[in-house]
């Protein structure tokens, strides 16, 4: 086990080591203490690797990961886990603003609450949240899922694509193109494999979620209407 003190040593210093570790690696497990709430901690890391931040973090945490395992024993700053490729980024706390954006695979995983725009712009990454959702989450979202055991804010998927929304508990209002969906038995075996990998099996059951996703009458080009773009 590789033990870092980020105080001691520095931001700079932590994520050298950890962009060193490109590909495979024998040191495969790293402890990270006195975070303090600094800044993009652990980003761009690129090797299959386990790393725990004990503490809460800054913004952009665990941003562009691949391939790794990160745990915050804490909250999250803004852009938690932004752009991330693959590998899991579990927040034991609340994440603030614009988690997961622009998230292309892995899982995201938020044990208490999310901000606004959870999931903006999201591009295949599996969001799960424990608690609830702010305003404008998964706007613009193009792929992936996004799940929610509490509650979402206003303008829920607004202007989204193909992403897969599913909320257990209401939703203040929907956004431009979001409309509910049929929960079918293939979006239930889904929600069932979600909630257990983002450790959320014990809390809810896939049958007490509703789903959520576009209308598709936003983005179809018509050419009979071109005269009127």
């Amino acid at each position: 086990m590789q033990t870092f003190d980020l105080e001691a040593q520095g931001l700079r210093a932590l994520n050298s080591a950890l962009h060193a570790l490109r590909g495979q690696t024998n040191e495969t497990t790293w402890e990270v203490t006195n975070p303090k709430g600094s800044h993009s901690i652990a980003v761009g890391v690129d090797a299959p690797v386990d790393i725990t931040v004990h503490g809460s973090t800054g913004y952009y945490c665990a941003g562009m990961n691949k391939q790794a395992t990160i745990r915050v024993k804490g909250s999250a700053g803004p852009g938690v886990a932004e752009n991330m490729m693959s590998g899991s980024v579990i927040i034991d706390g609340n994440a603030s603003q614009y988690a997961g954006a622009t998230g292309r695979g892995g899982l995201l995983v938020v044990k208490g609450n999310a901000s606004s725009r959870c999931g903006v712009s999201m591009k295949g990454i599996n969001i799960v949240v424990h608690g609830n959702i702010g305003h404008m989450s998964a706007f613009m979202a193009q792929s992936g899922n996004l799940v929610v055991l509490g509650d979402a804010g206003d303008a829920l998927g607004d202007s989204l694509y193909e992403a897969r929304l599913f909320v257990r508990g209401g939703v203040k209002s929907l956004g431009a193109d979001c409309i509910e969906k049929e929960m079918r038995p293939e979006h239930l075996e889904l929600l069932a494999d979600l909630l257990k990998q983002g450790e959320a099996d014990h809390l809810a059951k896939p049958e007490e979620f509703k789903r959520y996703g576009s209308a598709r009458k936003l983005y179809n080009f018509n050419i009979d209407n071109a005269s009127a773009y």
